[in-house]
């Protein structure tokens, strides 16, 4: 497949409002028209989207994070422009582009019994687009922000990272789920298994962790390494909350680190594994704004987000972006 979608600039125009006397960051930010665009421009910061569900399917999972990047795109797009947000510093790269394993996952049978095992097949077509994309995104010089598709796109992310800076890496995720299950085809929940696997990840960390979906192999398999962290939401009272992240942080902070944010993870947020409990929207912004003055935080994913009828996701994924950029841009 054609690893990256581009758009033009009509194109991204098309999606900005605009009103006399305000400016939108779509006025401001630069948009690739290929490759080479990311090499030379003078942007820090590199934002993609990667419109997919295959791993979430492929993990019994609701589907729909195929959606997400779009609300987020047109709501970003349509940020006002002010002291406190710039799009200077900004180059919309566009997406990976998933239309033909899209279409490949949507003409498998449900019914076949090697149903998620083919899927798993195109969600590994994923992991090499995401990965060499994320890889060099960061050998330019620049800041990857990945926006949208299950969680099984922190493999790419990790081994991305890992070969361009030329060794395994540490993650903290905030995350409801480890995504640490068991070495079987590729979906959204073992990610971070293969990243271990295959050496790409050091130090892993998962911050607001749900103890009523966490298998016990799995808890057992982080009690007993030094370089695997958890913190259970259950015991993260509200005014705790805030302390227990940084000391997670501690936890990766001392070499380069991605960070990942599962959408599971806050409260009532449409996602492919919504929950009733979890983070505020407010709390796991002001958790996003602490990891960015981190020099060595190296990439920002968000995912497993749906768009929604009776939701804002696109408002809502455009605060947690602006809020990371915006410290990141002082570190």
């Amino acid at each position: 497949m054609n690893r990256i979608k581009f758009y033009s600039e009509k194109q991204v125009s098309k999606l900005i409002s605009t009103r006399q006397g305000e400016t939108r960051l779509g006025e401001k930010i630069k948009v690739a028209t290929s490759f080479e665009d990311v090499q030379k421009s003078g942007a820090r910061f590199v934002i993609f989207g990667i419109p997919e569900d295959i791993g979430v399917r492929a993990n019994f999972g609701n589907p729909g994070t195929s959606n997400a990047w779009q609300a987020f795109l047109k709501t970003f797009l349509n940020v006002q422009e002010n002291q406190f947000n710039s799009g200077e510093n900004i180059l919309l790269l566009g997406e990976i582009n998933t239309s033909e394993v899209m279409q490949k996952a949507g003409n498998i049978d449900v019914s076949d019994p090697n149903y998620v095992q083919k899927l798993g097949d195109l969600v590994e077509q994923l992991d090499s687009a995401v990965s060499e994309l994320v890889k060099n995104v960061i050998l330019a010089g620049k800041f990857p922000v990945v926006i949208g598709g299950g969680h099984n796109n922190a493999y790419g992310n990790i081994k991305g990272a890992a070969e361009a800076l030329v060794h395994a890496i540490n993650v903290l995720n905030i995350d409801a789920h480890t995504d640490l299950r068991r070495l079987e085809h590729r979906h959204s929940g073992n990610g971070f298994s293969y990243a271990l696997k295959y050496g790409f990840l050091e130090k892993y960390s998962v911050f607001g962790l749900h103890r009523n979906y966490t298998p016990q192999y799995i808890f057992e398999a982080m009690d007993a390494s030094e370089a695997l962290q958890y913190s259970l939401l259950e015991e993260l009272p509200k005014h705790k909350r805030k302390m227990a992240f940084l000391e997670q942080l501690d936890f990766v902070k001392d070499k380069k680190f991605g960070l990942e944010l599962d959408c599971d993870a806050v409260a009532n947020f449409p996602s492919s594994a919504v929950s009733p409990s979890g983070l505020e929207l407010d709390e796991a912004r002001e958790l996003l704004r602490e990891a960015a003055k981190e020099l060595n935080c190296c990439y920002l994913h968000i995912c497993e987000a749906v768009a929604a009828d009776n939701f804002p996701t696109g408002k809502a994924l455009s605060y947690l972006v602006t809020d990371f950029l915006k410290e990141k841009a002082h570190a």
